[in-house]
């Protein structure tokens, strides 16, 4: 099996940044990702010098950046806030290309399977401005996949003729909110995949909340089934853990690692 690299989601460690560099690199890791909408990491907040200096520290604990995280919490579905939003979401891909990574993940919402909404022709004029400009610079928009199924949402991105708005494929979420299967879901999104958060879980019927996030191997998610259907649609990017529940989560992403790691050694 080809030798995806690791990375991690630095707020998932739930500590400060440096620390959590220092920790995702003595699990292993290879890269990480970092949230850039607010505070210190935001790209308002980050100037020249400090870009530098981050880059610096996180190449000396012999990482680099798998993608950063663009997400407002918002989408782009409210054609009143779309324009601050774009405008906004550039500014981190210009981010991300300083911090030598063209990947930005992020949610733009849940894309109506009925194509003549107005929400869906609102979300695609947005999408049509920041694949654009993600084209002009050689990167991407990730979408997070998981609101709506993965046969809507390629349907979508055929629409807007371009991989600069594409796809960050999570496994857990398809699992969790639609009990769908990720393999066919690679198969379905495939050349728009460019990144994918390494997380499992489960979807519970008829049961509030309805699903339950479990750390890697857990769940339901069959990643030896998973990453050889990456391999085969020929992503070759990074699979970065992300860990949103539990009580221990270092310990959790350690063991995430190193299941990924056997997974990708034994297959």
């Amino acid at each position: 099996m080809y030798k995806f690299p690791i990375g991690v989601i630095l707020e998932s460690f739930r500590t400060d940044r440096s620390s959590a560099i220092k920790k995702a690199a003595q699990i292993g890791a290879n890269g990480i990702q970092m949230y850039a909408t607010e505070g210190e990491n935001s790209a308002e907040n980050l100037s020249v010098n400090a870009r530098k200096e981050l880059l610096n520290e996180v190449k000396s604990n012999g990482l680099v950046f798998s993608a950063l995280c663009g997400d407002f919490g918002k989408g782009f579905t409210d054609p009143t806030l779309n324009h601050d939003l774009i405008e906004r979401s550039k500014r981190i891909i210009d981010l991300a290309l300083d911090l030598e990574t063209n990947i930005v993940t992020t949610h733009i919402g849940t894309v109506p399977e009925d194509s003549t909404a107005d929400t869906y022709k609102i979300m695609q004029e947005a999408c049509f401005a920041l694949a654009d400009y993600a084209d002009s610079v050689n990167a991407h928009f990730a979408i997070e996949t998981g609101p709506e199924k993965a046969t809507t949402l390629r349907k979508f991105l055929d629409t807007l003729g371009s991989t600069g708005v594409a796809v960050n494929l999570d496994p857990a979420n398809l699992v969790m909110d639609w009990g769908e299967d990720p393999v066919a879901a690679v198969h379905t999104l495939g050349k728009y995949i460019v990144h994918t958060h390494a997380k499992d879980g489960i979807k519970l019927l008829g049961e509030n909340p309805s699903y339950i996030e479990l750390p890697l191997g857990q769940g339901k998610v069959n990643f030896p089934a998973y990453l050889k259907a990456l391999e085969e649609e020929g992503f070759k990017g990074f699979l970065t853990i992300e860990r949103e529940a539990g009580e221990t989560p270092e310990e959790d992403i350690r063991l995430a690692y190193d299941f990924l790691k056997k997974t990708i050694d034994e297959n």
